[in-house]
């Protein structure tokens, strides 16, 4: 009903919208769509701003925390260690731009070993 409601034509790749978390332990869940990987053309602009609008969202909403999956590095097909290097490197940017004021903790949820390694290297050399 929100979708119809606030975006009938869906949320475009690069923005995010908040809801409430009803009844999850989250007070909010952040909703962003992240671009399906292409060889041809360059989308990495568009992850990029999956990450910052969802942190520009949190903030806005006095989030202390935010979490995130590897977005686009699932079924949308993008290289995970490019993903993983492109979220780092989307947040720590966001952040120390001040989009993400008051944001104390940011998590990386995975979803596999594999994924994880390639996030625990993006950090590891400061993406």
């Amino acid at each position: 009903r929100i979708r119809a409601d606030a975006l009938p034509d869906g949320l475009p790749a690069g923005d995010a919208v908040a809801t409430p978390g009803f009844r999850l332990e989250a007070r909010h869940v952040i909703h962003t769509v992240g671009p399906v990987w292409s060889r041809s053309e360059d989308r990495t602009a568009v992850l990029a701003s999956a990450y910052r609008r969802s942190v520009e969202v949190a903030a806005g909403l006095d989030l202390r925390s935010v979490a995130f999956p590897a977005i686009s590095a699932g079924v949308y097909g993008w290289p995970v260690d490019d993903a993983a290097r492109e979220a780092v490197s989307a947040v720590r940017e966001a952040i120390a731009a001040g989009a993400g004021d008051g944001i104390e903790l940011v998590r990386f949820v995975l979803f596999s070993d594999a994924v994880l390694a390639e996030f625990e290297t993006a950090l590891a050399s400061g993406a």
